[in-house]
């Protein structure tokens, strides 16, 4: 199921999740303490709530208390990136950080959302190969992460949207792929996309209304695969748009968990986990 090679399995670590109020409702640290559960991995992992003006005294705290590692949730995947001594690879090209390691005093910035999304896709047995064009709305982090998904896997078509369109811009120019567009202007026309991805934070009506009014309208064609990044929101405008185009629905919650495992492999290298074991995981949260 697992091999650890360079860190005990048994070496106790301290693990967090930063975000601002919505830390607490988060599955997140319940679902990671799962994974370290069933895998016999020795550690904790808990919330932590952060106001925006005090996110970089947060990392020092962090720093200061010896956690060696934490997952970094909306609003602060961007904002977090000047208070780290480095970046990998993934995460400079994203533009986004979901995921910082304890390297000496310092903290390095990952981004494990990418990988995680492409696992979870893989596993609901949607084939990226055959996919042709792509839908994402949103313009943060979860928008980055698979919008470099969809650029690495060379899909054709790829349009990016959102409330402003600089904003869409921003996040195509600094990847290097797709077609910004205003979220707008996706009301009333037919929409060509084999998978759409919702990538904001909204998934209920009563969150933004205008977002819920404009989904009922969009038409889409030769849809296979509509994917919310969030989870728990019922009822979800993203699952109704599924369902009256008869595609596949998946929610966030099997993203979580296939970027958990990448975290975790971060934390403890070396760690391997089954996606027999992030399935048992997933399933105890629906």
């Amino acid at each position: 199921m697992y091999t650890v090679t360079g860190a005990s399995k048994h070496s106790f670590k301290v693990f967090g999740f930063l975000s601002d109020e919505r830390a607490f409702a988060s599955k997140a640290p319940a679902l990671y303490r799962v994974l370290m559960e069933l895998v016999g991995i020795s550690g904790t992992y808990t919330a932590f709530m952060v106001e925006p003006e005090d996110l970089e005294a947060a990392v020092q705290g962090l720093r200061a208390l010896h956690i060696a590692g934490a997952n970094i949730g909306v609003p602060y995947q961007e904002q977090i990136i000047p208070h780290l001594f480095a970046l990998s690879e993934g995460a400079k090209i994203i533009g986004a950080v979901n995921t910082i390691v304890r390297h000496g005093r310092y903290y390095k910035g990952f981004n494990t959302n990418a990988l995680g999304f492409m696992d979870a896709l893989g596993a609901a047995g949607f084939k990226t190969a055959a996919c042709k064009s792509a839908l994402v709305v949103g313009t943060g982090g979860a928008a980055r992460a698979a919008v470099f998904v969809f650029n690495w896997l060379g899909i054709p078509s790829m349009v990016v949207t959102g409330r402003q369109l600089k904003h869409a811009q921003k996040v195509v120019t600094h990847i290097g792929g797709g077609q910004p567009d205003l979220l707008a202007s996706l009301a009333g026309q037919p929409i060509t996309a084999n998978i759409v991805i919702n990538a904001t934070t909204v998934s209920h009506a009563d969150e933004a209304p205008d977002l819920a009014t404009l989904i009922k309208q969009i038409d889409l064609r030769d849809c296979q695969m509509v994917v919310d990044f969030n989870y728990d929101r019922q009822p979800n405008i993203w699952r109704e748009l599924a369902d009256r185009q008869g595609v596949k629905f998946m929610d966030g919650l099997p993203i979580l968990g296939h970027q958990a495992t990448h975290a975790l492999a971060l934390f403890w290298p070396g760690l391997k986990i089954s996606p027999a074991t992030v399935a048992a995981a997933v399933k105890k949260f629906t």
